[in-house]
């Protein structure tokens, strides 16, 4: 019989994995075990600090729901999704506009909307987005979908403010569609940064490391088109305080804009505009760039 301690465990189980057919999970699979076993013997973890990272992630699963995804949100704050975005971000073929955070408010089937239209149902001041898509050589990209969502004046999503809602009124979503010349225009309010959700086991994470826990100001957007790479993004508000210390690690230097008062090429005057092309690459066969999906889905891909 072989002798098993605290070496040989890790070689023992990668062997009683060996027989799983699907190569991509045998190979993701021994790898996991193989960093957890060194994880483990490098801090010498103790079984009351093993049980009390199970009970955390326990906590975790336990706080999710079909309009939170307390996962995501960790997978955020530990940057690891910022982590996978840059991976995801090497295997395409062309690099068009760089890639952000989806984050754990994504909802799908945001309300389809006509150009110029206000996303937010009580806007107290506005601005204007505009902007083409086009490919990485500059030429337009027609009907493309632009969906963009975002926080409040305030800085809360819509799933925030109408928490224990069984199913939440969208607000501050919406899905434009590229003119024939790819231009796309909206308008929407400058989001306030704001605290990620603290009342959950993240937010207990958060505390103990003694981080501040705040997003700077921003805007999603999921741009996309047949026969084009899907890019999830936001834009980030300049003037934040927070802009150089995001708690999940999403700002991109060339995603950061600053709204300008009197824009002349603003297609609708009188309000801030911020102008802004997205630059799509070319479809690969790598998969899907969202690190993340609408809370609902996930709840039931898990039933």
């Amino acid at each position: 019989m072989r002798v098993i301690d605290h070496n040989s465990i890790t070689d023992v189980a990668i062997e009683q994995m060996a027989s799983t057919p699907d190569p991509r999970l045998k190979q993701i699979m021994a790898s996991l075990v193989r960093h957890l076993h060194d994880f483990a013997r490098e801090v010498d973890l103790t079984p009351q600090e093993w049980i009390e990272g199970i009970t955390f992630l326990t906590n975790v699963g336990q706080k999710c729901t079909p309009f939170r995804q307390e996962f995501i949100l960790l997978s955020d704050t530990l940057g690891m999704s910022a982590l996978i975005n840059h991976l995801h971000d090497r295997r395409a073929t062309q690099m068009g506009t760089n890639t952000s955070l989806l984050g754990p408010f994504y909802r799908q089937n945001s309300p389809n909307m006509n150009p110029g239209d206000c996303i937010v149902k009580s806007p107290r001041q506005q601005i204007v987005i505009y902007g083409k898509v086009t490919d990485v050589d500059g030429n337009p990209i027609p009907n493309a979908s632009v969906e963009i969502w975002q926080t409040d004046e305030d800085g809360a999503y819509d799933l925030q403010k109408q928490d224990g809602v069984a199913v939440p009124e969208m607000d501050m979503r919406g899905t434009f569609h590229t003119d024939a010349n790819g231009g796309y225009y909206l308008r929407t309010v400058l989001p306030l940064g704001y605290m990620i959700p603290m009342d959950g086991p993240v937010g207990d994470m958060i505390r103990a490391q003694k981080r501040h826990g705040y997003r700077p100001s921003h805007i999603h957007f999921l741009v996309g088109a047949p026969g084009y790479r899907e890019l999830v993004t936001a834009l980030y508000a300049q003037d934040d305080e927070h802009i150089d210390s995001d708690t999940v690690f999403g700002v991109v230097e060339t995603l950061i804009v600053n709204p300008v008062k009197d824009d002349p090429n603003s297609p609708m005057k009188g309000y801030p505009a911020i102008h802004f092309d997205f630059k799509l690459a070319k479809a690969a066969a790598e998969g899907t760039g969202r690190v993340g999906a609408d809370p609902s889905q996930i709840v039931k891909a898990s039933h």
